[in-house]
């Protein structure tokens, strides 16, 4: 596969127009100066979170909770907060789909860090029944934008029900840039999406596969009392500096995971992230993480060097499905679908909510 040779952004992604010399569209058409623009915008956000940080000190039993999962950035994020910040942190993991490297990095992290961990198991039935509908009814952006926006939501939308719950002013998000879209999250989630957005995608609404008990799985501040006070969701590493290969080392430095290997994300994130890239790759012809890759690469974020070594090896691992990418042909099985189910059916933003309004009850 042809790929630009600055930031490895694959030919065959829309509008990469690779020109004669190996150069994609992105990278002739970046400007440095962009940087300083992006720069002023982070220092901004730096602000925001640095004054919210000391104001939510002592509110009361916890200062913030941060979504766990075992990956490089929420326990460095977990680091900064606990030894820097020393806040009063609450780690929540939501037990769905956390490979046993990712399990090893949560244990390890919150012994070493001392901080408190809740661990929510939700009902396996229903997540199976979530994967394989939007497997097979996805829409037109593919799997992992597909399960990733429907997915995140739900575990999104439980940190917020406990941060209700144990009334803890700020929800913290280890989200790198670029993660989630800037269209969704820019820093923060809008006070709209949090106050008067119900998170039920749309289009499991109006399927008619899914019951109203399942669908109250998802976050509807409509629930709670005229007047609750909702929590702020930040993602602070879009507002500090932020540089993947210095998180990498970091996490091992600190002993908060036991190798490299453990702080990949590679080893580390999701095993059903292989079969979404495997229908991806299937129906578009590139791995859906290239884009926001080359991205950092392009930025400097991210070292091209690992990447051009890295991204090949991953694809081949999921077209073969070996190695890791044995979770393929496992998740087939799991949610008992074939390779021809992996469809798109749905326009885009079909499972979009749209902020600012509540589905009627």
């Amino acid at each position: 596969m042809k790929k630009c040779r600055k930031c490895l952004l694959p030919a065959t992604v829309p509008d990469a127009d690779l020109d004669p010399s190996g150069v994609c569209r992105p990278c002739r058409e970046f400007a440095p100066e962009s940087l300083h623009t992006g720069e002023a915008e982070r220092r901004g956000f730096e602000a925001d979170l640095e004054q919210t940080l000391a104001t939510v000190r002592g509110q009361g039993q916890y200062d913030c909770l941060v979504p766990f999962s075992g990956g490089k950035d929420s326990a460095l994020l977990l680091y900064k907060l606990c030894v820097e910040y020393r806040l009063r942190v609450l780690a929540f993991t939501v037990d769905v789909n956390i490979p046993p490297i990712a399990w090893q990095n949560i244990r390890r992290t919150v012994e070493k860090l001392g901080c408190d961990l809740i661990t929510y198991t939700p009902p396996t039935a229903f997540y199976r029944k979530l994967f394989r509908y939007l497997l097979s009814h996805q829409e037109a952006r593919g799997a992992v934008y597909t399960v990733s926006y429907v997915y995140a939501p739900l575990f999104e939308g439980d940190a917020i029900k406990l941060a209700l719950e144990k009334q803890i002013p700020l929800v913290l998000a280890g989200y790198s840039p670029g993660q989630p879209e800037p269209e969704r999250m820019k820093y923060e989630f809008s006070r709209a999406l949090i106050e008067s957005t119900d998170w039920t995608p749309p289009a499991l609404r109006e399927s008619g596969a899914f019951a109203t008990d399942e669908l109250a799985r998802f976050f509807d501040p409509g629930r709670y009392p005229v007047g609750t006070t909702f929590p702020r969701y930040l993602a602070p590493f879009h507002a500090w500096p932020y540089d993947q290969e210095a998180a990498m080392r970091l996490v091992v430095e600190k002993g908060l995971v036991a190798t490299s290997r453990h702080a990949s994300p590679v080893f580390s994130n999701y095993p059903i992230n292989w079969l979404m890239m495997y229908s991806d790759l299937r129906n578009f012809g590139y791995n859906p993480y290239a884009p926001e890759f080359a991205a950092l690469i392009r930025e400097g974020k991210a070292s091209l060097a690992q990447w051009r070594l890295m991204a090949p090896l991953v694809d081949w691992m999921i077209r073969r499905r070996q190695f890791l990418g044995r979770h393929v042909t496992g998740h087939l099985k799991w949610l008992g679908l074939t390779p021809d189910d992996l469809r798109i059916t749905c326009p885009r933003g079909a499972y979009d909510p749209v902020p600012g309004v509540r589905a009627p009850d």
